[in-house]
Parts: C-alpha cells; structure tokens; sequence
C-alpha cells in the first residue's frame, strides 16, 4: 500500500485547480515548507544564544576579575626612615615677633642731683595715645600676632609641665624606634610556623596565599585591634587573627623617648606542604 503525501506540489496544483491561485491560500501553502524550515533555524540560533550567554558572561567576568586581583596582588615595600643622630643640634629658637602697636621710650623716674640729670624728654600724652611706654623705641608691626605676657610677682608659677597621656596611633614608618617582636622579624614567623593550624576547609578546597592584617602594638606591648584588609577565606582568616592574639607581647614603639601606641601591617603565608 503506497503513501500519500499531500506536501507535494502537484497535490497543491491539483486542489487549486480552476481557482484563483493569486489568492493567499495558495502563495501560504506553496511556501509553507520553506517558512517552516527557516523558523525552525532562527529559533534554534536563538535558543542556543540564550543557553550559552551564562557560561560566556562568566568567562569574561573571570577573565576581568584575574586581572584585577592581579593588579591587587603587587606588594609596595616601604624602607623605614633613617635613624635620628642623638649627635645633631636642636635648631634655634624662634625670636619673638614684632609688637603691633608702636612703643615709645619711657624712662622710670631717677632722683638725682641738678648736675647729673640730662635733658631727656617723656612722651607727650597725644605719643602715649598711639603707642605703648616701654624701655626703648620700638616700631610696630600692624601684621604681628598679639602676644600675651605671662603674670609677673610673688603669685603661683608654673614649676613643671601637665604630664599628658599620649593616646596617638603612630604609622610604623615615621616612629622614631619601630615595634618589634622579641628576637627580631625572623623569630616572629618562627611563632607563627609553629603555632598555626591548617584549616580543614582550606586543606580540602587547595586555598593557599598571603593573609594581610593590620594591628595595633600598644605601649605594654599588647598586640590589639587586629583586622584582615585582605583575606583568603576558607577558615584562613581567623586563624591568622587567632595566631595573632595568642602572639608574646612585642617591644612597644618609641617616640620621645617614651612608649607610644604603632599601628603595624604584616601578611601570615599559608602553604600546602
């Protein structure tokens, strides 16, 4: 038993035979498997972009994200400043500046014989409306500060200065005698070798890198405020903070001569062995 296939265009012929096929029934079937094939390709193109576009979003987003974080990566070592010479001279003291309103000669008043006393006038009164009595003539200097003179008498005086606590967190690279972990840097990581412990979760996802912290070493040597400002994740972060708190007490920062609190930056390396 033969097939009939009723796509073929001598059907279509046959059943439009003696009609009109300028109508728009005949053109639609006559173009119909074209119109079918052609939807089907576009749909598909279409398809296959929309399916793919997450995974090629991806890339790309990666691909930026590598470089950014390679450009995050690059270290900038920061030489510490020269040591201060205990052996140079402290510079001069700053004179005092000019007074701002003029000031007239006033000599203080001398008994002496007729023979000894010279013809020294005193200011007038309209002088002393414009300018102050003194010791000797001064020009004044409009622009001058005004300066306060300290009491003088028998009254209280000032012996020594208000010891004031210093509460300041210096930057590390200006400090006059950096922090510094007994025994140097080197026995510094010593300590953190020994003491840290490999996190499971970095141990199972391969997580290795630098942790960068910063801290605060106060005037007793305490180690406080400790933060991550780069982390790596996985479990590597708070041991880096825990190895940090558990740390011996450090040589604290001088400035002055005194104690001072420092703020410090150091990275903890974490390597699969």
């Amino acid at each position: 038993m033969s097939k009939l296939d009723i796509f073929r265009s001598e059907w279509l012929e046959v059943v439009f035979a003696d009609k009109n096929k300028s109508y728009g029934a005949y053109q639609l079937r006559k173009t119909n498997g074209a119109n079918t094939t052609r939807a089907l390709i576009i749909g598909s193109v279409i398809f296959l972009i929309l399916f793919f576009s997450p995974k090629i979003y991806s890339l790309i987003k990666g691909s930026i994200d590598n470089q950014d974080e390679q450009l995050k990566a690059q270290e900038v070592i920061i030489a510490p400043p020269p040591p201060v010479d205990p052996k140079t001279p402290p510079p001069p003291p700053v004179e005092p500046p000019p007074p701002k309103v003029d000031q007239v000669k006033m000599p203080p008043p001398i008994v002496k014989p007729d023979e000894q006393v010279r013809d020294e006038e005193p200011p007038t009164v309209e002088k002393l409306k414009e300018a102050d009595p003194g010791q000797r003539d001064i020009k004044g200097d409009p622009t001058a500060d005004i300066q306060i003179a300290e009491p003088v008498g028998e009254g209280p005086k000032r012996t020594e200065a208000v010891a004031v606590d210093d509460n300041k967190v210096y930057d590390f690279v200006s400090i006059e005698k950096q922090p510094e972990y007994p025994g140097g840097i080197a026995k510094f990581y010593g300590y953190l070798g020994k003491a840290i412990k490999y996190p499971p979760m970095a141990q199972e996802n391969n997580v290795q890198g630098k942790v960068f912290l910063s801290f605060v070493v106060e005037k007793d040597g305490k180690l406080t405020d400790i933060t991550v400002t780069r982390g790596l994740g996985s479990g590597t972060d708070e041991e880096a903070i825990r190895v940090l708190k558990a740390s011996p007490r450090w040589n604290p920062g001088i400035q002055n001569g005194k104690p001072v609190r420092v703020k410090y930056n150091i990275n903890v390396n974490f390597t699969l062995n």
